[in-house]
């Protein structure tokens, strides 16, 4: 399906060295930032106090982050758990207060708001189980990255593999830069977020790397700049319909969705808009400067004259 076609191929890799500088300088910016200022690390990670109380009605949840913040907690996770009656919240370790005396001091400000509320729940948290999230995720992270360095190269090639991975791991450090500088508050859901832009991303790659076998099969008197050209041309308008339903989608959640879900649907919008960048100037741009050829996805055939043929020349 197609929007549009356009007839002329757009020459993207004319532009890709200033492109990938601009991309390399924000790389590295991102990871200054992520080294010198860190990750804001939600409550799974560092550890809390975690604590479910119940309504008799459904919980006006914007009341109860009212509440959550006039005790002085700022982006404290406020969520329905289970029914649309019982609320779930994670506070910080607060120094010189144990987790008993914040979730009572937590619950006496919610009981003042709401007599009918109940304490369901109160847990901690240690920070052991929040390192273990760290290793667990990073292990998670890693598979992916190694899933998708066989498939590629099985599909593909290594040339192909590796331009890949690297667009990749660009959108991951972009993503991960961003939230170090502004210093939003790094969830469970956010890297959910970045482990899904990591399968959206390469799936981007995969259809142009697609187009350029296919364009290296039809077209063989084209040099490997222009194949690239026009594989990235005759699919922007795939692309277009393709990440722009996607980002639709994903900006009703920023919009609409609320605390809850908006830093989850923030990571996928900056890794949607990087990764269909990334797709096109680095992976694109990365195969290229490798030296990617026609004979690296399509295998010559033998001809009549071919010396290793052992039926060249016979005769029936």
């Amino acid at each position: 399906m197609e929007f549009f076609r356009i007839r002329r191929d757009i020459p993207f890799m004319r532009h890709a060295i200033v492109l990938n500088a601009i991309s390399f300088i924000t790389f590295l910016l991102a990871v200054f930032f992520l080294v010198t200022r860190g990750l804001h690390l939600s409550v799974e990670f560092t550890g809390g106090t975690v604590v479910e109380v119940a309504y008799e009605q459904p919980a006006d949840l914007g009341a109860v982050r009212r509440v959550v913040e006039d005790l002085g907690y700022l982006e404290v996770p406020v969520q329905n758990f289970g029914s649309s009656r019982d609320v779930l919240l994670r506070l910080p370790v607060v120094q010189g207060q144990s987790s008993g005396q914040q979730a009572e001091a937590l619950f006496a400000a919610l009981k003042a708001q709401n007599p009918a509320v109940v304490l369901s729940r109160t847990e901690f948290v240690g920070p052991q189980v929040g390192e273990e999230l760290v290793h667990n995720g990073l292990i998670a992270l890693g598979l992916v990255i190694l899933g998708i360095i066989i498939y590629l190269s099985l599909r593909f090639e290594w040339k192909y593999a590796v331009s890949a991975i690297v667009a990749n791991l660009h959108d991951v450090v972009i993503i991960l830069g961003f939230f170090a500088f502004f210093q939003w508050e790094f969830s469970l859901a956010v890297l959910a977020a970045t482990l899904a832009v990591l399968g959206y991303s390469v799936n981007e790659s995969v259809v142009i790397f697609d187009r350029i076998r296919e364009t290296f099969r039809r077209q063989r008197k084209m040099t490997p700049q222009q194949v690239i050209d026009h594989a990235i041309t005759s699919t922007i308008s795939r692309t277009i319909i393709t990440h722009g339903s996607t980002q639709i989608m994903v900006l009703s959640m920023l919009l609409f969705g609320g605390p809850t879900l908006f830093y989850f649907a923030l990571a996928l919008t900056i890794g949607i808009l990087f990764g269909i960048y990334s797709s096109v100037f680095v992976a694109a741009a990365m195969a290229l400067w490798l030296g990617v050829k026609r004979e690296d996805l399509i295998k010559p055939t033998k001809t009549e004259g071919d010396p290793d043929d052992p039926n060249a020349g016979a005769v029936v």
